[in-house]
């Protein structure tokens, strides 16, 4: 007997760096020479070797019913060619799922890149275009020994679609700015 499923639509919002503090930090260009200071990506990337590499996702819609997190490093994340993106987050949590009503989408410019805190649970990246390229900062065995997934169609018959907010539509809405 299939599972029934319910969709629930994730409004994405503009990325900001309040709005994206609970899950970690947006990290926009800043002028050469700037003195490192707080609006720089706090790292932790201390328990293994670091990976920074390109990856090619190709689209594969905006649904998901699984949900990751990493528990032994932060990541960073960010999309080449300026490409907007999407991304789902909920803040780190002691249990090994996240709690459903903290999920929260958001809508990333292609002019900067989000830092994940450590335990942040992530489904993503989603994106409209063929194909994306984008730059992925975590440790080498990331994806092999800390790759944490909770299953909302498993446990809630649950499966989520990211969609763009009224008002997320165009970047006249101040974003690309440290608001």
């Amino acid at each position: 007997m299939s599972k029934v499923k319910t969709i629930q639509k994730l409004h994405a919002e503009w990325v900001t760096s309040e709005n994206f503090q609970p899950y970690g930090q947006v990290i926009f260009a800043s002028e050469d020479g700037k003195p490192y200071d707080n609006d720089d990506a706090q790292l932790n990337l201390e328990n293994g070797i670091s990976r920074f590499y390109i990856m090619r996702l190709h689209h594969n819609g905006r649904k998901f019913d699984k949900i990751t997190r990493h528990v032994q490093c932060t990541q960073c994340l960010g999309s080449l060619e300026g490409k907007d993106w999407f991304m789902a987050v909920a803040p780190p949590t002691q249990d090994d799922r996240p709690v459903l009503e903290d999920i929260a989408a958001f809508r990333i410019p292609g002019n900067c890149f989000i830092k994940l805190e450590v335990g942040t649970w992530h489904a993503g990246p989603y994106f409209d275009q063929e194909f994306i390229d984008f730059y992925n900062l975590e440790l080498a065995d990331t994806n092999v020994v800390d790759h944490f997934t909770h299953d909302f169609l498993d446990s809630h018959q649950l499966q989520f679609e990211i969609v763009i907010a009224k008002g997320a539509g165009s970047r006249e809405q101040g974003v690309g700015s440290r608001e």
